[in-house]
């Protein structure tokens, strides 16, 4: 037998085709340029991709609307923020502006530095805790007297009235700036000076009036109430504890004597006597005295003309220009501010009318 190896043969024979395939030979295997097939790595799978921040299509539905909420949520804070320091501002705003309003507390209207007609207003309940209080009155008083270019201080009335200890250091008060400071005064009387503003009233110079102003009251009163026979319907016992056989004077729960009523009237009497002597002194020779005059009946401004309770008619323009001659009118009143005036409105003030109505003293009405 011929063992000797036989040439290849030039025909394929039942051998596959991978079996034939040639091989190729790594010929810059010592440069590595390349690698056989057999030494690349496997292809990562889709999962272990890091996420893509290429095209939409590769993004979830559930990102892009959590993307979406989460602009919509900052673009709403952006608005409120901005919304927030808006009304920062205009709050700020009106503080500021509230500051210099408490601050301002009126007085002085204009310019003062011309020749003018100074003028003071006296208006409603003349009281120590109102705008016509003493203190308020007298301060811009001194004011306008002390002003070299207030050529005369008017006094421009509108009250019913109010407390004689009160109007009278306004009275005073008014004397004594026209003996230091040899300024005229008038009186300018709106639509009542009756009472303790007619008090005030005449310590002007001159009295000015509408003819349907209402004038006088010259006379005193003390008010209250008693309850002692509701009390006994209703079987309410009043226990007052006093210390001093007076001292429990006008209350309104207890029965009230004779010595006191006697006593109360007298005292009355007293301070009416000096509510004449004052109207006496004010007006002098002008009066025309009767027996009505000092009963505390008013009149009107006409009347009052008649009677020497005021000399002319007139308003107040008409007293600036044709009177003092200076047209310019500054108003020196004093007057509060708003934080004043809301703390008088919403503070101590609550419950003030009842107690006032238990317990009153002596009024010019």
């Amino acid at each position: 037998m011929n063992s000797s190896p036989q040439p290849p043969s030039s025909k394929s024979e039942s051998t596959p085709d991978s079996a034939q395939a040639p091989v190729v030979e790594d010929v810059h295997a010592s440069s590595g340029a390349f690698e056989s097939p057999q030494a690349q790595p496997a292809s990562p799978s889709p999962d272990s991709l890091p996420p893509s921040s290429g095209t939409a299509q590769d993004v979830p539905w559930e990102r892009k609307t959590l993307e979406q909420l989460a602009f919509a949520s900052l673009e709403e804070q952006k608005k409120q923020r901005w919304w927030r320091n808006f009304f920062r501002f205009v709050w700020l705003g009106l503080f500021l502006m509230f500051v210099v309003m408490s601050v301002h507390k009126g007085g002085v209207s204009s310019s003062n530095s011309q020749p003018h007609t100074a003028v003071v207003e006296i208006k409603g309940e003349i009281a120590a805790d109102s705008d016509a209080s003493a203190d308020t009155v007298v301060s811009a008083l001194k004011d306008a007297f002390e002003e070299d270019s207030a050529i005369a201080v008017v006094l421009l009335i509108n009250s019913p009235g109010g407390s004689p200890v009160q109007a009278g250091m306004i009275n005073d008060e008014v004397r004594r700036l026209k003996d230091i400071h040899k300024k005229p005064v008038y009186a300018v009387v709106e639509e009542m000076s009756a009472s303790a503003a007619y008090y005030i009233a005449v310590s002007a110079d001159e009295i000015y009036v509408d003819k349907a102003s209402i004038v006088g009251s010259i006379g005193v009163l003390m008010d209250g109430f008693g309850f002692t026979g509701l009390m006994d319907k209703l079987g309410v016992e009043r226990r007052l504890l006093t210390a001093g056989e007076n001292k429990g004077f006008m209350d309104p729960f207890s029965a009230q004597s004779k010595s006191q009523k006697a006593y109360a009237l007298s005292m009355l009497d007293r301070i009416h006597q000096q509510f004449i002597k004052v109207v006496r002194d004010g007006r002098g020779d002008r009066l025309k005295e009767t027996p009505e005059m000092f009963s505390g009946l008013f009149w009107t401004g006409e009347e009052a003309v008649d009677m020497g309770l005021a000399d002319h008619l007139g308003n107040l323009d008409f007293v600036a220009r044709e009177v003092v001659k200076a047209e310019v009118i500054i108003d020196y009143t004093k007057k509060d501010s708003v934080a004043e005036r809301l703390a008088k409105r919403f503070g101590a003030a609550l419950g003030e009318g009842a107690f006032k109505s238990l317990s009153r003293p002596a009024v010019l009405r």
